[in-house]
């Protein structure tokens, strides 16, 4: 018999190993003023970030009563339980699995005045394709969209469907912040104009050289 370790004994085992890593991170940030804004005003809005940037996202907005939607799947549960022991509220579902489900929690959490976390190309990808999914929740809510994403200069990339990013010891991450917009349906000008704006974040925060190369 094939031994499967449950989603929180691997959280548990793996969770101080990454929090040791983290804490050795030396985070920047670009245009936080964009978020802040938003959370000192109370507005509502949807975290849009792309799979392979979570890791580092997570720990940094960690605690902060941010809720994450997280696939139903093994993997997902892997994430999900790592999510909950930094703070973060759950949101189970995702564009395969569960998806109505959770539609209608991401809404109900926006229509509260909080923030959610969304990976639009999650769970299985493709890499950095936009799902609706998200937009349709920020229509529905009236929520703003933020776009986040971070990037490292010396990172292992997992031979996974996103190229999973996980930043080395002292890593430098550069976390920035897209402008806030609304979004009024998802449609198929809402979700290109979405797209512009995560790849323009994403050449942002590019680093010159080639130091964030998979190596894992």
């Amino acid at each position: 018999m094939r031994w499967q370790p449950g989603a929180r004994n691997v959280a548990r085992i793996a969770g101080p190993v990454l929090s040791l890593l983290t804490r050795t991170w030396r985070i920047e940030t670009r245009n936080e003023a964009r978020w802040r804004t938003l959370v000192d005003s109370k507005r509502p809005f949807l975290f849009l970030l792309w799979h392979e940037a979570l890791l580092p996202l997570l720990w940094h907005h960690r605690r902060q009563g941010v809720s994450i939607v997280v696939s139903e799947a093994q993997d997902g549960r892997y994430l999900a339980e790592y999510a909950l022991r930094l703070g973060y509220q759950e949101i189970r579902g995702s564009s395969t699995r569960g998806g109505v489900r959770a539609l209608l929690g991401a809404v109900r959490a926006l229509e509260e005045g909080g923030a959610v976390a969304f990976t639009p190309d999650g769970p299985r990808g493709p890499r950095r394709e936009m799902k609706p999914g998200a937009l349709a929740a920020a229509a529905r809510s009236g929520a703003l969209v933020l776009p986040i994403h971070a990037e490292a200069d010396r990172s292992w990339r997992l031979r996974s469907w996103d190229r999973f990013m996980i930043p080395k010891p002292f890593a430098r991450v550069r976390i920035g912040y897209g402008e806030p917009f609304a979004v009024t349906e998802a449609d198929h000008p809402a979700l290109l104009r979405t797209k512009r704006a995560m790849d323009d974040l994403l050449e942002e925060l590019r680093w010159p050289d080639a130091a964030a190369m998979a190596t894992a």
